[in-house]
């Protein structure tokens, strides 16, 4: 099956997992979602991540697991929302001044830098700009 938008197919795969209660998320791997998923993780909205091989030769496959705090009713999810910015029709790219605040600071952006891929303050922090990939909180 071919995705237009690799990202955001990610992101509502992680929604749905979230709003379905599932411990883990399978989807195909690239580069790309391998770094977001490193940035989430490091940030404290994934337990873990990995990649492993799939069905088909070459293919790979990425595993998230998904945090949760509290125990069996009071179980919520640590991630509350998730919002692709920059879509394949309309690019949306920021200067390192233009970086936007998520929640005043309680969530994340996520931007794809000439640096690699970072989050909205350690953008800030090396001075660069880039392509707003998604907002998370």
């Amino acid at each position: 099956m071919s995705v237009n938008d690799p990202i955001g197919d990610m992101l509502t795969r992680i929604r749905n997992a979230v709003i379905a209660g599932h411990n883990t998320v399978a989807l195909p791997s690239s580069r790309m979602k391998v770094e977001i998923a490193r940035i989430m993780k490091e940030e404290g909205y994934l337990d873990s991540y990995e990649v492993v091989d799939g069905d088909a030769p070459g293919k790979k496959i990425l595993r998230l697991k998904i945090k949760y705090v509290g125990e069996r009713r009071a179980r919520r999810p640590v991630i509350s929302g998730l919002v692709r910015v920059s879509k394949p029709g309309r690019r949306i790219y920021v200067k390192k001044s233009e970086i936007p605040w998520v929640l005043s600071g309680l969530g994340i952006a996520i931007l794809s830098t000439p640096k690699g891929v970072m989050t909205g303050s350690r953008a800030r922090q090396l001075g660069v700009g880039g392509e707003l990939l998604c907002k998370i909180w």
